[in-house]
Parts: C-alpha cells; sequence; structure tokens
C-alpha cells in the first residue's frame, strides 16, 4: 500500500465523500490490503442485503460473490459520481433483482428433497445478539414474528419492497436511498409509506391469530386499545 496509509486510514476515509479518493485510488491501483478491507467492511451488509430479497441463503451467497467481481472488475471505471457506499448498494440490488427474476423463471419450480422448515434459515455469518433478561417465552416471540414479518416482506410489492428494506432494514437515510434507487427523497418516502402499508396490512391477519399468545396488537386495533387504556400484558412491536 502506498506511503503510510493503514487500513485504520481506510477505514476512517470512508464516512466522507471528500476524503475517499485515497481509498477508491488505492483500489485502483490493485491494492490487495484495500481490497481485503473493502471485503470486511461490506460483504456481511451486502450478503444480509441481498437475502432479504432472494430468500434463499445458498443464493444470496454466490450473489454476493457476483456484486464482489463486479466491483472488483468496476472499480477502475468508477468516477464518485456518488459515494462507494451507494455505488456497491446499487450493484447489489441490481444482481439480487436478477437473481430473484431467474428464480421465478427456474429454481421456483422445484422441488427440494427436504425442505427446510420456517425459522431454520439465518444469514451466514449473523451474530445475535440476545438479551440475558428475555425469557424463553419473549425469544420464541420475537423470532416469530420476525420470521412472519420476513415471509410477508417478500410479498409486499416493488418497488416498495426494496425501499422498506433499505429503510427499516438497512437503516439508510432518506437520501442514501435516493442515492442507490437514483430518485428523489419525496419519491423514496412515498414508496416507504406504501411498503409500510402494505407490510402492515399483510401482518394484520397473522397478528390478529396469534396475536393473544405471543402478546401482539393488531394494526386497526392500536388506536382503540390506547383509548381505552394499557390492560397489562406483553406487546411485541411489528416491524421489519
Amino acid at each position: 500500500m502506498a506511503g503510510a496509509t493503514t487500513l485504520g486510514d481506510l477505514a476512517s476515509a470512508i464516512g466522507a465523500r471528500t476524503q475517499e479518493s485515497g481509498v477508491i485510488a488505492e483500489l485502483k491501483a490493485g491494492s490487495e490490503d484495500a481490497y481485503a478491507w473493502l471485503i470486511g467492511e461490506f460483504h456481511q451488509p451486502i450478503y444480509s442485503l441481498v437475502y432479504r430479497i432472494v430468500n434463499d441463503p445458498a443464493d444470496a451467497a454466490d450473489t454476493t460473490q457476483d456484486v464482489f467481481l463486479k466491483v472488483f472488475r468496476g472499480i477502475k471505471h468508477f468516477h464518485g459520481e456518488s459515494s462507494l457506499k451507494t455505488w456497491i448498494y446499487r450493484i447489489a440490488l441490481h444482481e439480487a433483482a436478477n437473481r430473484r427474476r431467474w428464480w421465478f423463471r427456474h429454481k421456483a419450480h422445484e422441488t427440494p428433497i427436504d425442505p427446510v422448515e420456517a425459522g431454520e434459515l439465518e444469514f451466514a455469518g449473523e451474530k445475535r445478539l440476545v438479551d440475558p433478561r428475555e425469557s424463553p417465552f419473549d425469544s420464541f416471540a420475537h423470532a416469530e414474528v420476525r420470521n412472519a414479518v420476513g415471509q410477508a416482506l417478500q410479498h409486499v410489492p416493488e418497488p416498495y419492497r426494496t425501499a422498506l428494506i433499505l429503510r427499516d432494514l438497512e437503516e439508510m437515510s432518506y437520501e442514501e436511498i435516493g442515492e442507490v434507487l437514483q430518485i428523489s427523497p419525496g419519491t423514496v418516502k412515498s414508496r416507504i409509506t406504501r411498503g409500510r402499508d402494505a407490510l402492515r396490512k399483510r401482518l394484520a391477519g397473522y397478528v390478529r391469530e396469534v396475536g393473544p399468545e405471543l402478546g401482539l396488537i393488531a394494526p386497526e386495533e392500536c388506536r382503540d386499545r390506547t383509548a381505552e387504556g394499557s390492560r397489562g400484558g406483553r406487546e411485541v412491536e411489528v416491524t421489519p
């Protein structure tokens, strides 16, 4: 790596677009340290993003590899029109959308020999943060809700689903989402609002069905429950 540049310098440089030129220059020069940092910084977030779109761990792993191949091959043609993160996320969304379309054309017609039970899948290398004060019931309830939300999210139509994933799961700002999707912040907010509404409607029946057992409140019941006052019990927030 040129000069006294270190991985720590690279990590701090990525935070501001005005300081990214050094990082990009190292990548364009073929620095192995720069590429190692890039993979360490973005591999898990990109895998998680792709998984939420293709909903299959093997396909997500293959697609993530394709994303970084595109990044490595295309970095010489990257001229900083957007942030490095935005550029990589844009490639990831494009590759994930292509993989999803391919899946519906081909793989969706296959019948697996050993179906995987719902709730058994998890992101490769994902670290679960467990509250030591959480009871076994709460832990089960939260996992059950996460699985239900994940399944419902698959049925939210595009382009609202992608906007919802980037905002509520990837926690990107409206401006970042606008850059990734190449749309205005106003359009971003509109898509997120419509996506949340679609997700809420998808989950309403599930919440009514399991609400008494898991302590959930159906969306249309929240206002009435608030007006009546708290009656005790446990509530689990239903968000992506």
